[in-house]
């Protein structure tokens, strides 16, 4: 799969969220829209532009091209219950996303180059598909070569404390169980998403 490889402050600006740790103070600082008339021009939104903005959060929030997450959005409608919701577990049970998670790095997309590079062992096993979903009771842990990489070892020193539904000793982590709705990305209101291709 393909992934975005232009400006990411220039999406974080778009959104008007930080998509990365790195926009987080540019953001506080009041960071206006991308292009000639951003500050000055404001449109009436309507209602598909609101559910069109949350669908590409989403995506960039995760790094995943429209194909793919159209994919994961007809994959969610074919499970029974809430469709919103299991999206929204499909995307957090994603190989990088738990990498970033578990506080091996600071960024997804950080996360996802662990993976494809093959630095990254599902149940002992290198795992180079940033998309492999994770299930409940694997564990997840960094090759022998990274526990040493400065990277790695700043990023679990920033990382304050991990979600409840994951587990971590050392470069080693483990999935206890699907996350609660609570504990996911809080920035995605998933019932947008699903009336945009609902449409």
């Amino acid at each position: 799969m393909g992934r975005y490889t232009g400006p990411k402050r220039r999406l974080s600006r778009r959104e008007g969220i930080a998509l990365t740790t790195k926009d987080v103070k540019a953001m506080e600082k009041g960071a206006v829209a991308p292009g000639q008339h951003g500050g000055k021009m404001r449109r009436r939104v309507s209602e598909y532009g609101v559910q069109l903005r949350e669908k590409q959060k989403a995506k960039r929030l995760f790094g995943i091209m429209e194909k793919q997450f159209k994919g994961y959005v007809v994959k969610a409608s074919k499970v029974k219950g809430a469709t919103g919701l299991t999206l929204l577990e499909n995307l957090e049970t994603r190989l990088d996303n738990v990498v970033y998670r578990l506080g091996f790095s600071t960024s997804r997309a950080g996360s996802r180059q662990y993976v494809s590079h093959g630095h990254v062992r599902v149940d002992d096993k290198k795992v180079r598909i940033p998309s492999y979903k994770v299930k409940v009771g694997q564990t997840i842990a960094l090759s022998d070569d990274m526990r040493d990489n400065t990277q790695v070892k700043k990023s679990l020193e920033a990382t304050d404390a991990l979600p409840e539904w994951l587990e971590r000793k050392a470069t080693v982590g483990k999935v206890l169980r699907i996350p609660a709705r609570e504990e996911m990305e809080q920035a995605i209101d998933e019932q947008l998403i699903v009336e945009f291709y609902s449409r």
